[in-house]
């Protein structure tokens, strides 16, 4: 199964900081964003990666491209740990393709972009500004491409419940049980998908589940991509892509596990919590930072 990777947004939220540089490659700990969703579907068993890009996204692609007059630098000079993270950069097991949104028209669009690289096959989309902070085995993607197959559905969404207040940030997710056919019995955390709602008011979503970043599509999800209108924001959602693919077949809905989190840096107030949360678990950096903030004045 191939993976696709869209990050051609104009990250408007993260501005400054984005005026220059992609959204998706702000650094959270040691990498950038981007790099832990490449490593999640190297983990999930994905070889083949097409990353969307935009206008001043060629950041992106430096950063995945070797470095061998730095490697042999980092050697020269003895610099131990940066030597290894950069050869885990450069050995990860995935080729990386590239194709670009010129006008950043909405998700949809940028979906359709991967329509001729990923053929007549299912394939992952996974959101360029969003980690699944996934220990457990197999990780979260790895189980949600199981479910679809089993489901034998036309999608799979990774969902999460949120405070009701926040539906209007998302896309939020109408659902009843799934009963495995086999036992007739609900399985936790997996739900048969009715209605798909882009960022309802709190009066107006159907729950609290929100689709959280990861998507495993039939390739005649396309087709319906096709048929979507501008919807909010001015852009053509995915999520109505969704709506309409119902009449195709299954969605399904496979819940982040208690021990999955997911972590949004689309926006400052997001990002800082990311980035202070994988900070304090890296071996180098966390105990200073963690006593660094336990004097912080307030």
């Amino acid at each position: 199964m191939k993976g696709v990777i869209p990050a051609a947004g104009l990250g408007t939220r993260m501005l400054p900081a984005t005026k220059s540089q992609p959204k998706e490659m702000l650094p959270v700990a040691k990498k950038p964003v981007i790099q832990y969703i490449v490593e999640e579907m190297e983990a999930a068993g994905i070889k083949d990666i097409l990353i969307i890009t935009g206008k001043n996204k060629r950041a992106i692609e430096d950063h995945f491209d070797r470095d061998p007059i730095l490697l042999e630098d980092l050697k020269k000079k003895n610099k131990v740990n940066q030597l290894h993270d950069l050869e885990a950069l450069e050995n990860l097991n995935v080729q990386i393709f590239y194709v670009r949104q010129a006008i950043p028209t909405g998700l949809a669009d940028a979906v359709y972009k991967a329509k001729e690289f990923v053929g007549n096959d299912n394939f992952v989309v996974a959101l360029g500004d969003t980690i699944i902070d996934s220990s457990q085995s197999p990780i979260h993607l790895a189980r949600l491409i199981d479910f679809h197959r089993k489901a034998k559905a036309v999608c799979a969404l990774s969902v999460e419940e949120i405070p009701l207040e926040h539906c209007n940030r998302y896309g939020i997710l109408a659902v009843s049980p799934f009963l495995e056919e086999q036992k007739s019995t609900q399985t936790k955390g997996k739900y048969l998908v009715k209605d798909l709602i882009e960022k309802p008011s709190p009066k107006e979503a159907p729950s609290n589940l929100a689709i959280c970043g990861r998507y495993v599509f039939s390739p005649v999800i396309f087709d319906y991509i096709k048929q979507v209108k501008v919807g909010k924001g001015g852009e053509k959602q995915l999520t109505d892509a969704m709506h309409l693919l119902r009449k195709e077949g299954r969605i399904v809905a496979l819940q982040l596990a208690e021990s999955e989190k997911r972590f949004d840096t689309g926006s400052f107030p997001l990002y800082a919590k990311a980035f202070v949360s994988f900070c304090l678990r890296d071996k180098e950096i966390g105990e200073e930072l963690r006593a660094f903030l336990k004097n912080l004045e307030l």
